[in-house]
């Protein structure tokens, strides 16, 4: 099947959607591990970052600007602009999380986390792909709990709760285990409503789109679970 074909059957495009989704999420995951390893690998790089506040901020700065700019512009973007901005993100998402590297380096922390996490992800991943069920009605209340998530969370910062620490972090894995399911279905929705008229460019741009979703969902699952197991094994 050439690609003219390809983007104008729905069923047989969304195959290679899917795989292109997941292609570049795994890549984007390759790109933040191999980052955080050669980061935490450097002991000057690693004085340069956490002796200067500012780096932490710029790259907290840059992580929401890329997501928001990726979001909110993505039609105006070219497909290249796209990928740069994806990578980027991957990129800096691995120098921040160079620092679990050096927190819990001698342990079992994150390889169980890992694990743990692909599974989580893998079964609701797979859950919202095939059930014939629509789970769009869970977007309010997952958007609720997201938010309430984060405010428990920095009420939490104030307190400082290890009982409540755990909780948020269970809640955690659940909310985005969830999350996954939905922007899983909602990939799959999003290439229905294009019907039999999408363009190469649009393809690349929207599977980009859906990688960085669905990183995002698996890099949250796998924080929460560092935080939980982590508190386990503290306590």
């Amino acid at each position: 099947m050439n690609d003219e074909t390809m983007l104008t059957n729905v069923e047989a495009r969304q195959n290679v959607y899917l795989k292109k989704v997941y292609l570049w999420m795994a890549l984007g995951l390759g790109v933040t591990a191999l980052t955080a390893f050669l980061t935490a690998s450097s002991p000057s790089i690693i004085r340069f970052i956490y002796s200067n506040p500012f780096v932490t901020i710029v790259c907290c700065v840059l992580e929401i600007a890329f997501v928001f700019i990726l979001s909110g512009r993505l039609e105006r973007l070219s497909v290249g602009a796209c990928y740069g901005l994806f990578f980027g993100y991957s990129f800096i998402t691995g120098v921040t999380f160079s620092s679990l590297l050096l927190v819990y380096a001698g342990t079992n922390v994150l390889a169980l986390s890992f694990i743990t996490a692909s599974v989580i992800f893998g079964v609701a991943a797979v859950y919202g792909s095939v059930t014939k069920k629509s789970i769009k009605g869970w977007g309010g209340w997952l958007m609720m709990g997201l938010i309430s998530l984060i405010v428990v969370s920095l009420i939490n910062i104030f307190i400082g709760s290890t009982m409540l620490e755990m909780l948020i972090s269970g809640v955690g894995v659940i909310l985005f285990a969830f999350l996954t399911a939905w922007d899983s279905q909602k990939l799959m929705d999003m290439n229905r409503n294009c019907g039999p008229y999408m363009t190469q460019e649009e393809l690349s741009k929207l599977s980009i789109m859906g990688a960085l979703e669905l990183y995002l969902d698996f890099i949250n699952i796998f924080l929460y679970l560092v935080r939980l197991f982590g508190s386990a094994r503290d306590n």
